[in-house]
């Protein structure tokens, strides 16, 4: 009973750690080493204790995500380790069909069986009702998950119309592609560790901006409810997902013999490496539904499919060098240099270590021999370290960034430089955010033009960006004499710059528009915000200890008030805001949606935010208005699925 309750607790954390908070501190292979040793005692003392993780189907609902409840339940899957074990599995289904055929007379066909792909994403249960997409969300429970409406609508094979007008729930997977995943990690200073956590943060992220960064795809394979319509076989679920455009994955097929299955899958073990999503297994059902439904389900799996999960791909290798990477974060994060080892006929020689703390934790040294993973994933991960008898070395933090020698500064498990406006490795990503719409709005900027003006002009300050004359531009790849005058005249546009554009233009820490907005309301003048206080900071509304302190350390380091006192001296003039006194939308939400005849969405934006209002990007309970103009998006379907009021640009006269 000791282990039972031991093994409980110990699956418990790594379940939450996993589910919850998408961060998983074991690998698969552990995870599956103690549930299967669980499932073994509760088999032989016949104890199943109520909270044991093998009673349930997933983890805990998010609170701060809407709790939605299911129509019909989703259900997890019992797991096959072996081949003998799908053996004995079809043995059951064998006795189960021959049983029922002795005492009746509507036979059950011989087991036919439908093979598809374990795709390893995150769940999600899409609701369609009218022919209208009209919720998706999370498993969650399997009987309550999370609303993700607007995440999924970032999904861009998920039609917002299907054909069938009765209400249904389709079920299926989030996934990035692996090909989208390596984009985004070569373009973005937080790496995202895999495929699988990546789907899951994405479509459990309330800024659906950054769900749109991932470009998620989903597979759909199964409908556990349906209005007005039955279903013979499995094959026929799948024809009406295909049937009403709905994306369903090409790799489909159907088996009367087990051992031709068990053939399959020796050949998908290889073959489910080449594919662009990831796969941690097969799943296998009976094709027949009546047979589906006579079999039923335990308290947690149905009895007519079964899941037989692959191994993970592991080799070992050594650690030959730390790699320390500055992104536009300023966070310094370090990368494992690993002596050339192949794995799937990938060759690997890099993988992610995420902080020191990690390092720490997993007891990783230099010269060491490793043991790490792939399971068809864009960044390998390491297990830990082997026994050997070779001599190895700490792994140490830099003092100071490995670029512009800051001193680097400590903010929980993470290391930071300081130096936002002169590290040149952040200076990239920091130019393209300086010269952003949202910033000094400076039109024509790319991530190559600023990579350009790095290499070849030697840019390493936004200030210099000011010294820049057509004449240097015509020296560059790519510039003509008009181009070249269009991006210097926008860069000495820019000059003139509100309040809060400037301090978005600062790459401050956790300061992004809202919150640069909302400095600029409370401080009216630049010099005001160059002397804030903490104390003064956290009285704002939405600006806690956290952002309070990254804003006094970048106004106080002495890097960067020469970096801005650099930009004064360029010419740079930061408006005072004005205060209008007109107030009389404060505290009102609002969303936007469609094509306005008097307006563009920014000036509408501005207007309203200018009146105290907040324009929110999706809708939700807590909306107040939603403003809708020509071809209105699904935000109007929502808003009138939540009785939120519905304001068209006539109506707006009367508010502004």
């Amino acid at each position: 009973m000791n282990r039972m309750e031991e093994l409980i607790k110990k699956l418990e954390e790594y379940n939450y750690h996993y589910y919850v908070l998408d961060d998983p501190i074991v690998s698969d292979k552990e995870y599956d080493k103690l549930y299967d040793e669980l499932v073994k005692l509760e088999n032989e003392t016949g104890t199943h204790l109520p909270y044991s993780p093998t009673q349930r189907v997933g983890g805990a609902v998010l609170d701060k995500f809407v709790k939605h409840t299911h129509l019909g339940r989703l259900w997890s899957l019992d797991k096959a380790q072996s081949f003998d074990a799908l053996r004995d599995w079809h043995e059951k289904n064998l006795r189960f069909i021959e049983g029922y055929n002795e005492t009746h007379s509507d036979k059950l066909p011989k087991p036919e069986y439908i093979l598809e792909y374990k795709f390893d994403g995150l769940t999600i249960n899409l609701t369609y009702d009218e022919g209208i997409l009209k919720m998706g969300a999370t498993r969650g429970t399997g009987e309550v998950g999370e609303e993700i409406y607007e995440q999924v609508l970032t999904i861009k094979s998920i039609p917002l119309r299907v054909k069938y007008k009765g209400k249904f729930e389709v079920q299926g997977e989030g996934l990035m592609p692996l090909s989208k995943l390596k984009e985004y990690n070569e373009n973005n200073e937080v790496q995202l560790k895999n495929a699988r956590n990546a789907a899951a943060g994405a479509l459990r992220n309330l800024d659906v901006k950054e769900t749109e960064k991932r470009h998620l795809i989903t597979y759909l394979y199964n409908i556990a409810y349906i209005e007005g319509k039955e279903f013979k076989t499995q094959e026929e679920i799948v024809a009406f997902i295909k049937d009403n455009a709905l994306p369903v994955s090409k790799y489909h097929k159907k088996f009367s013999n087990m051992e031709d299955l068990l053939k399959e899958i020796e050949v998908q073990k290889e073959e489910r490496l080449k594919q662009d999503f990831l796969t941690d297994g097969m799943v296998i059902k009976i094709n027949d539904v009546k047979t589906q439904k006579l079999m039923g389900y335990t308290n947690k799996f149905p009895r007519f499919a079964i899941a037989y999960k692959f191994e993970a791909l592991e080799t070992s290798t050594r650690i030959i060098g730390v790699e320390w990477n500055v992104g536009r974060s300023a966070k310094v994060t370090p990368t494992a240099l690993l002596e050339p080892v192949d794995i799937g006929g990938v060759t690997i020689k890099r993988a992610t270590l995420n902080n020191l703390d990690d390092i720490k934790r997993k007891k990783l040294h230099l010269n060491e021999r490793v043991l790490i993973r792939r399971s068809n994933d864009v960044i390998p991960e390491i297990m830990g370290p082997l026994k050997t008898d070779e001599e190895v070395y700490d792994i140490e933090q830099p003092k100071y960034c490995p670029y512009c020698h800051s001193k680097l500064y400590k903010e929980g498990v993470h290391y930071f430089c300081p130096n936002t406006l002169g590290c040149k490795p952040q200076l990239v990503k920091t130019i393209v955010h300086f010269a952003s719409k949202e910033a000094m709005n400076i039109d024509g900027f790319s991530e190559k033009t600023a990579e350009l003006f790095l290499e070849k002009l030697n840019i390493d300050q936004v200030s210099m960006l000011y010294d820049l004359k057509v004449e240097d531009l015509l020296k560059l790849e790519g510039f003509k004499e008009k181009k070249a005058n269009n991006i210097i005249s926008s860069i000495q546009n820019s000059k003139t710059v509100e309040l809060k554009n400037f301090i978005y233009a600062l790459s401050i820490a956790n300061v992004g528009v809202k919150t640069s907005r909302d400095l600029a309301e409370h401080y009216k003048t630049i010099d005001n915000f160059l002397n804030a206080s903490f104390d003064d900071l956290v009285a704002i509304e939405d600006v806690g200890d956290i952002t309070a302190n990254e804003i006094v350390s970048f106004l106080t380091d002495e890097t960067s008030k020469k970096s801005i006192q650099s930009l004064f001296d360029h010419g740079i003039k930061v408006l005072d805001v004005e205060d209008s006194g007109d107030k009389s939308l404060e505290g009102l939400k609002f969303v936007l949606t469609g094509t306005l005849e008097n307006y563009t969405r920014d000036e509408l934006k501005n207007i309203l935010e200018n009146k105290g209002a907040k324009v929110q990007g999706s809708v939700s309970s807590k909306t107040d208005y939603v403003v809708v103009g020509e071809n209105p998006g699904s935000k109007f379907e929502k808003a009138k699925t939540l009785n939120i009021k519905i304001l068209h640009e006539n109506d707006l006269k009367e508010l502004i």
